[in-house]
């Protein structure tokens, strides 16, 4: 028989107190999803071709690539907040866990940086 009392019992053994704030994170970052998909989706309807040049001029308006650059960092983000909660809840192991969580991160990132390169340098074509 124990005479600690359960709150005592249980402090340092659950929540990180982070839950929530990725949960709200998560959402944030898929209302700004839908609404930048629902432009990206309308403004590639509204494009008069796909050809080449076309496309790079599209690109190379200010708004338009501002507006790609914030797309493809929330994209990266979003999914890093889901593969972190994938990582964490199946991958058992606490070193493998660790080098999984850095390493999305890293893959996050080098995505998120090489796309708005991408968008920049196609850009600056014009």
């Amino acid at each position: 028989m124990s005479l600690r009392t359960p709150l005592s019992r249980v402090l340092g053994h659950g929540s990180a107190k982070e839950g929530t704030a990725h949960f709200v994170s998560q959402r944030i970052s898929a209302i700004a999803l839908v609404l930048l998909g629902g432009w990206f989706l309308v403004s590639m309807y509204l494009l008069e071709s796909t050809a080449y040049l076309e496309v790079v001029r599209y690109i190379g308006r200010p708004l338009n690539s501002v507006l790609l650059s914030l797309l493809s960092v929330i994209v990266a983000y979003h999914s890093y907040l889901g593969v972190q909660v994938v990582i964490e809840d199946y991958v058992h192991a606490p070193g493998l866990k660790l080098l999984a969580l850095i390493g999305s991160r890293f893959a996050h990132t080098l995505i998120a940086v090489a796309s708005v390169y991408a968008v920049i340098r196609i850009g600056l074509i014009i």
